[in-house]
């Protein structure tokens, strides 16, 4: 099968791209960002036409933690919106009868019922401070299940929780919680500091998972039969829920960096800064009766990050700090 992977270069689209390497039984398509922009309706679209790929991967978006979120929100919505709207339109156009695309959890309502389940969606408000990121992928999501019922097409969407690993963006104000708190824990650790500072009060709990589990669930449901995809599906929610079912509160996620990187210092709360959303976490009973769950605890994860993010340093290859 040839596969167009848009976004290989992220890291979801990196551990995408291993994965398939790993099975080694598709012709792979990539492009960098110099050589097609997404958000260039007319390049896609040549793209679409020149490649005919059987199936695509959506991966590509603009994404960040709360603060990049709050600093960049028009960039968000719209950057989000062109990507998806060129790349699913676009495949479309050109026939391609099978695609997955990648959203997030942020998609559910801030105070919805935990675990989240699929039904949740459109079921009341967003959290503010993501609140842009959101509508896009809401709009991708939806833009998906109308292609289905208009033209008959299997374009499918996946929601996964919040992602760590290999190739993650270490910035420790524009990355996601996790990422954020390796750079800055090693970084104290580095300099001798007796103290660091986190945003918000350490209560919320959020749920991780690791990317190389993303990327084996995203193929997973790639490959499943339309029949029984459907069975855990239908028209009007169309998509999936993919996590491990577990949260931990941010503070505890932050004891657990700390032990892990050697830093012995005091951990502050910041309470001016916001929180997001209380919890988050999903339920992923659809994916796992579907015969996927996900397998890699999230400590070990997050050694095996941090034992990556140190060989970059000592390396010289450098890190995402955007």
């Amino acid at each position: 099968m040839r596969i167009y992977l848009a976004g290989h270069r992220g890291m979801v689209g990196s551990a995408i791209v291993r994965q398939l390497e790993a099975e080694g039984a598709h012709d792979v398509i990539t492009a960098d960002r110099a050589w097609l922009d997404l958000t260039d309706q007319a390049a896609v679209a040549a793209f679409m036409r020149n490649e005919r790929p059987d199936a695509v991967i959506l991966a590509a978006a603009r994404v960040g933690g709360i603060m990049a979120n709050n600093t960049y929100p028009a960039n968000f919505l719209h950057e989000n919106l062109m990507i998806q709207n060129n790349v699913i339109h676009q495949a479309f156009k050109a026939d391609v009868a099978k695609l997955l695309f990648l959203g997030s959890s942020c998609i559910y309502p801030r105070d919805t019922a935990q675990p989240i389940r699929e039904e949740a969606l459109l079921t009341g408000a967003l959290e503010p401070t993501n609140e842009p990121y959101a509508i896009a992928k809401i709009a991708g999501i939806k833009l998906c299940e109308s292609y289905n019922r208009q033209y008959g097409v299997d374009y499918r969407s996946v929601m996964p929780t919040n992602l760590y690993g290999r190739g993650d963006n270490f910035h420790p104000e524009n990355a996601h919680v996790l990422p954020a708190l390796i750079d800055r824990f090693h970084k104290a650790v580095d300099r001798g500091a007796t103290e660091i500072d986190i945003w918000g009060s350490g209560t919320p709990r959020r749920e991780f998972m690791h990317v190389d589990d993303m990327a084996a669930a995203s193929l997973f449901v790639l490959s499943l039969d339309q029949d029984i995809y459907a069975k855990e599906t239908n028209p009007m929610r169309s998509h999936l829920n993919v996590g491990t079912g577990h949260d931990i509160p941010i503070a505890d996620l932050a004891g657990m960096i700390a032990d892990i990187t050697g830093f012995t210092g005091d951990i502050l709360y910041d309470t001016t800064k916001p929180d997001g959303t209380p919890r988050k976490v999903l339920d992923t009973s659809r994916l796992n009766r579907l015969g996927w769950s996900a397998g890699i605890p999230l400590r070990d994860g997050i050694v095996s990050t941090y034992d990556w993010y140190r060989r970059q340093l000592i390396s010289g290859q450098g890190l995402r700090h955007r």
